[in-house]
């Protein structure tokens, strides 16, 4: 056997043991319908800003825009990093995401969990209220910071 056919047979068994690894991973999502605010995860992750809804609409354009990612939040709280949309091929700066900021939105999607994170690849918008609506009067002052 030459040095190169050697090299050759190791790639080749590499690449078929990697195989049953990638499959796995692939079918270990499960089907899951998510509703929730869309919201960039900076300010839900960071405590910057804890406003929601318009209080909060600006702030989650540019965020999802400027290539922060984007969640939905659920009503526990609960957030689902959305991986993409469809067969949009963006997932970061994605206009389609920006355009759904702090819509209220129910999707149907995949849900993959690594490490505590909840990655959402979402297959359809099966309902979107729209921006939500959050005043001072109902709502009081929405908290800057911590």
């Amino acid at each position: 056997m030459t040095i190169m056919s050697h090299w050759q047979t190791m790639v080749l068994a590499a690449a078929l043991s990697a195989l049953p690894l990638a499959s796995a991973a692939a079918q270990d999502g499960r089907r899951v319908t998510v509703h929730g605010e869309i919201s960039d995860t900076w300010c839900s992750i960071s405590g910057l800003m804890f406003a929601k809804g318009t209080a909060h609409h600006q702030c989650a354009v540019w965020c999802a825009l400027g290539g922060i990612p984007v969640s939905i939040r659920d009503a526990k709280g609960e957030l689902y990093l959305i991986l993409k949309i469809g067969d949009d091929e963006d997932s970061a700066a994605n206009p389609r995401i920006a355009r759904m900021a702090t819509h209220e939105v129910a999707v149907d999607g995949e849900l993959l969990e690594r490490d505590g994170v909840n990655y959402l690849l979402v297959d359809r918008i099966a309902d979107d209220k729209g921006v939500i609506t959050m005043t001072h009067e109902e709502y009081g002052i929405q908290p800057f910071g911590n």
